[in-house]
């Protein structure tokens, strides 16, 4: 007789267990890519809703721009027949006025993403309008970019030690210059620092972005008269904007310093700087490098006010040409690119933020 095998038992597998396959499963596998994914996935609904948005906002204005160019010809000498129907209908093509606004809508949208063109500008034309903005993206870039970096800079320092040596005299005064000066308008404080030191002392120029002597190029002599030009309306926002982020900074570091573990690394005996610098700032800085990433997006539509009174030809001054002109172009244009910024820095900080600060995780 030949002994029968036992029976094998058959354990059945949860399903937990079974080897999954497909992009589900790549991305259970992977969570940091998944988060990754829906983020930009949400930017790019976030981008589309918002340049939507403001397309109908600026198409809803009241004004014909049009009649504005055909005037602006006719006082230029250029165009001083009376306008024709198809002249007319011409111009409304080119800018993308023909048709109702849902295809104009269509119209713009793909010429924006196939192409990158905005039409032509209004204020310069046949010019288009993504070179006009482009000849003023720099100024506003090197003006209120620089500023705003220096304003952060010098807000985070001084606002941390501000907090850290609360209750001395020094702090108190800080604190208190903040507060009165946090909310003064920067073109408030432009004026008073063009009466001191361009028309009182006479040691600085007041208008303009450069001396008009100089050829513009990378030069010693035509950086030295940006930067002394640029000196006075830099001062002005960098001053102001440095107090919010000071009063911000030392109102995240008070709360930090009662912590366990700030008293657990000062009973190791480390060096209050230490403490200070690697341990108190580093859990405050993180919702300031939000707050500042945020906060770059709107130096693409520059100060206008402090821009105006420089005659600083920045991204400020084009858009209020624009506006008075019924420019639609270029003033889409600038808020096109103010929303890019804004939603690309979140998206930004969004991946970034786990990097700067391991206690911060979005996936599981």
């Amino acid at each position: 007789m030949t002994a029968e095998a036992p029976p094998v038992a058959v354990v059945d597998k949860p399903e937990e267990a079974v080897a999954r396959t497909g992009p589900r499963a790549w991305l259970s596998r992977h969570p940091l890519a998944a988060y990754a994914l829906r983020r930009f996935g949400l930017y790019l609904i976030e981008l589309w809703g918002a340049l939507t948005i403001a397309f109908f906002f600026f198409r809803m204005m009241p004004g014909d721009p049009i009649n504005t160019l055909i005037q602006s010809l006719q006082q230029n000498y250029i165009y001083n027949a009376q306008a024709s129907a198809e002249i007319i209908a011409r111009y409304q093509h080119e800018f993308g006025l023909d048709g109702n606004i849902f295809s104009q809508y269509l119209k713009y949208m793909e010429k924006l993403i196939l192409h990158g063109d905005l039409g032509p500008s209004l204020i310069n034309y046949p010019t288009p309008a993504q070179d006009v903005i482009l000849r003023s993206l720099p100024w506003t870039i090197g003006l209120l970019g620089i500023s705003a970096v220096l304003s952060w800079l010098i807000g985070i320092v001084v606002g941390a030690i501000a907090g850290w040596r609360r209750g001395k005299a020094g702090s108190a005064i800080i604190t208190n210059l903040s507060i009165a000066l946090a909310h003064v308008p920067f073109f408030f404080v432009a004026l008073i620092l063009v009466y001191v030191f361009a028309y009182t002392l006479g040691w600085l120029p007041a208008r303009s972005a450069y001396d008009s002597n100089i050829n513009p190029g990378f030069s010693l002599d035509f950086i030295g008269s940006v930067l002394k030009y640029g000196f006075l309306p830099g001062l002005s926002i960098v001053g102001i904007g440095a107090m919010g982020w000071i009063l911000s900074t030392r109102m995240l570091m008070v709360p930090v310093l009662g912590e366990d573990y700030l008293v657990y690394a000062e009973a190791k005996g480390l060096k209050p700087w230490r403490i200070l610098t690697r341990y108190a700032l580093r859990n405050c800085y993180l919702p300031q490098v939000t707050a500042f990433g945020i906060s770059l997006g709107f130096i693409f539509n520059g100060n206008v006010l402090v821009e105006q009174l420089f005659n600083y030809p920045g991204l400020g001054t084009t858009l209020v040409t624009a506006i008075q002109q019924l420019d639609f172009n270029t003033i889409l244009g600038v808020t096109d690119m103010a929303i890019f910024s804004v939603l690309t820095a979140v998206l930004l900080l969004d991946l970034l933020l786990p990097l700067l600060d391991p206690r911060v995780k979005y996936w599981k």
